[in-house]
């Protein structure tokens, strides 16, 4: 299977109209069907089921289905990408991370490594949490982690970033804006947002906070509907530093607790690129100074 094949598969999958799809993809409906049976005897099994109101994935082919949409828009990705380096970059080195914000000053960073590295491209990569499977396969060059959860995988070495603490997030009018740390007490009678995909020890610290204090909860299920909750007045939030987008639309308090988050780089033992350590020394310098 070519992937002009593909094309056709996805394309006719998506408008399940032999001529609509002929029509999309600029070629004629005989050459549409006679593309689809030769993919299906490479096959051995069909993938259309036909029908005068048109043709439908077969359960079979359902499953190829998601597959082949990967490996296209993979293909495209790879293709724009060898593109942009093939134009004026020599290398590239690519830092998987989960959110913008877990390294909010790497914008400033790469600026300052470009002055001295102008053909060389810096690559972020948005992985979501604790998803360091294509790190592991060599994919990526850094990969940004949290209290060496990384440190027992061999061949690879933790570079320490910043130290993340945990903050009080209300809205801009609410009373407890005002403190300049909040602690457990400030807490009592409030609403508290918990869950959402919480790390360990902000798991341990809203279940502390709640065998401790009066205080309702509720679970919402990612960070993002947590702020959005907390604008619609429904509660107010702990949250890890990391996320602080500088976006001035909360108060981020800092939280008086024990619980804190160490936030590493993580890289290959084997990566002895010059240029590499240059782009984690300005990543680095940036952070102590703030």
């Amino acid at each position: 299977m070519n992937t002009k094949q593909i094309d056709y598969i996805l394309e006719l999958a998506q408008t399940q109209n032999f001529n609509r799809a002929a029509e999309n993809l600029f070629i004629s409906q005989s050459t549409l069907t006679y593309q689809i049976k030769e993919i299906e005897k490479e096959l051995g099994f069909l993938l259309f089921e036909r029908s005068g109101k048109g043709a439908t994935l077969t359960p079979a082919a359902r499953q190829l289905y998601s597959t082949l949409k990967e490996v296209k828009e993979q293909l495209q990705k790879g293709i724009e990408q060898a593109q942009n380096f093939s134009k004026k970059y020599s290398d590239n080195i690519t830092i998987g991370l989960p959110t913008r914000s877990c390294i909010y000053f790497l914008p400033q960073a790469i600026k300052e490594f470009n002055k001295l590295y102008p053909d060389i491209l810096i690559t972020p990569i948005f992985n979501g949490f604790y998803r360091p499977e294509e790190f592991l396969k060599g994919n990526q060059d850094i990969f940004f982690t949290f209290d060496n959860e990384m440190k027992h995988v061999p061949e690879t070495k933790l570079i320490h970033l910043y130290t993340s603490k945990i903050y009080l997030i209300t809205k801009k009018d609410d009373e407890l804006s005002k403190l300049k740390t909040a602690k457990i007490s400030d807490l009592k009678g409030r609403t508290l947002m918990v869950g959402g995909g919480s790390p360990p020890q902000l798991k341990a610290l809203q279940k502390r906070i709640i065998n401790s204090i009066n205080i309702d909860y509720f679970n919402s299920e990612t960070h993002e509907t947590t702020m959005t909750n907390i604008l619609a007045d429904k509660g107010i939030c702990l949250t890890p530093g990391f996320f602080q987008d500088y976006t001035n639309e909360f108060a981020w308090i800092p939280f008086e607790c024990e619980e804190k988050f160490e936030c590493y780089l993580c890289v290959k033992s084997n990566d002895k690129r010059e240029q590499l350590k240059v782009f984690i020394k300005i990543l680095k310098d940036i952070y102590k100074n703030i």
